[in-house]
């Protein structure tokens, strides 16, 4: 999972799209896990970091991760 390389965002949740005009709004959570994608850290490295951080079930983080994967791919946001 790679984001668009021109995709500006802030830590606040601010995520903005040049090639669209779009811009978004993220929660702390997803904007945390935006900025590592930016970063470009591995998948499993990032679902560890949320596990390790967060009181979460892994299969609740894998629903959630796949919900918040079909909102980047919908929002044009991933370099396919």
């Amino acid at each position: 999972m790679r984001l668009k390389k021109n995709i500006a965002s802030s830590e606040s949740g601010f995520i903005f799209n040049p090639g669209t005009g779009d811009s978004f709004s993220a929660n702390p959570i997803a904007a945390e896990i935006f900025l590592q994608l930016k970063d470009g850290n591995a998948v499993a490295d990032i679902k560890k970091n949320i596990l390790a951080k967060y009181d979460v079930d892994t299969n609740v983080l894998e629903k959630d991760w796949d919900d918040f994967n079909a909102q980047l791919r919908e929002a044009n946001l991933l370099d396919i």
